[in-house]
This record gives C-alpha cells, structure tokens and sequence, in this order.
C-alpha cells in the first residue's frame, strides 16, 4: 500500500509540475505574439496646398500615383513605417481645375524648370521618440519634411510643410507665377505665389 501512495503522490507532482510547465510555456507563447502593422501599400494618398496672391489664397491638388517600396512590419504603426520608400510621377499631378489650364501649367512652368523632376521620391523615418519626418528628394536635392500625425483606428494621416527653398526651387517658383501673373494677382495688385507648400499623406495600416 505504502508503495502505491508513494506512486501516486509522484504522478500527482509531476502532473502538477507538468500544469505549471505549460501553462508557463502557454503565457511566453502568448507574450511572444505581439500585434504587427503593416502599411497597406495601395491605400496611400497624398495631397498638397500650394498658395497664392498676397492674401495667402489656397489652391490645392493632388498626385493620383504613388509607388511604395521596401514596406516593413512593425508592434507600432511608425515602426512599420520606418524606411518605407516612395516614388511619385510628377504626371499624375490633378488638381481638379475646371478650365484644364493649370494642371499643364504646373508641369511646364513649375516642374519643368527643374532638375530630374519625373519622379518626386522620398524615404519615411521616424525615431524612439515618436517623431518622424520624410526625406525627399526633388529638382536634385534631398531635404527633409519634419510631420504631425493623427489617427483615427488604423487610418493616419501625416502633415507638414514643404519650403520649396530648402530644394533651391525658388526659380521654378518665380516661372509658375510669371505663368500665372495675373490669376496669382490680388486685390492690392501684387501678383505672389508662396514659397511653403503644405503637404499631407493618408495612409491606412492593418495588424495582425
């Protein structure tokens, strides 16, 4: 008899440490599966506003391609993001003007003038702190965009400013408003169009 209780307490311990063995495996199993993001590369838009006259009057527009490349995951949405690459062919410039003048314009007068202006491209970063900025390249030059960011869900949407003297692009800037001298006229006479453009990309990320 002795000898059975004696087998039986051993199998009740070693189930008992065999339970706890599991369920320990089971719960480092479970911290191991942490959520990761990833850009769903066809959702991105990216829009502008570009400015004009004295009065600071807004014309916005936007490009309807944007190529992503080296798409990563990431447990947050910036670190999924972090040296995402992007190329934008300057053609696919829209801005929704009703005349069908100044699409044309933009690329001839504004683009044009440019250095290597097929493609606007640019690389996305963001760093421990939870800032990020794009680094992009146009007319030759790469500078970069520092941005803020929203959220709603799993959509975000990142702005910033574009100084366009930052890209040495102020001669394309001075071509677009002679171009455009009278449109870009106020009501004080002056013909102006602005130096900063702002800038905004949506992009929507799922996780898994």
């Amino acid at each position: 008899m002795k000898k059975i209780a004696l087998i039986t307490l051993s199998l009740l311990v070693f189930a008992g440490f065999s339970c706890k063995d599991a369920k320990k495996e089971k719960e480092q199993t479970e911290e191991a599966q942490v959520d990761q993001y990833s850009l769903v590369t066809d959702s991105t838009k990216v829009s502008f506003t570009a400015y004009k006259t004295t009065e600071k009057k807004p014309v916005g527009g936007k490009f309807t391609t944007i190529n992503i490349t080296n798409a990563t995951t990431g447990e947050t949405a910036l670190e999924a993001l972090n040296g995402t690459k992007f190329s934008i062919p300057v053609s696919s410039l829209f801005t929704n003007d009703a005349s069908g003048t100044r699409d044309p314009k933009l690329l001839e007068f504004f683009f044009g003038v440019m250095k290597d202006t097929e493609l606007i491209s640019g690389e996305f970063k963001a760093s421990t702190d939870n800032t990020c900025a794009i680094a992009v390249t146009l007319n030759g030059e790469t500078a970069s965009i520092p941005l803020t960011y929203e959220n709603a869900g799993n959509l975000y949407t990142f702005k910033g400013v574009m100084n366009l003297e930052n890209w040495n692009a102020l001669d394309a800037v001075a071509s677009i408003n002679k171009a455009c001298e009278i449109l870009h006229t106020g009501a004080d006479g002056v013909s102006k169009t602005w130096n900063d453009v702002a800038v905004q990309a949506q992009v929507l990320l799922e996780k898994k």
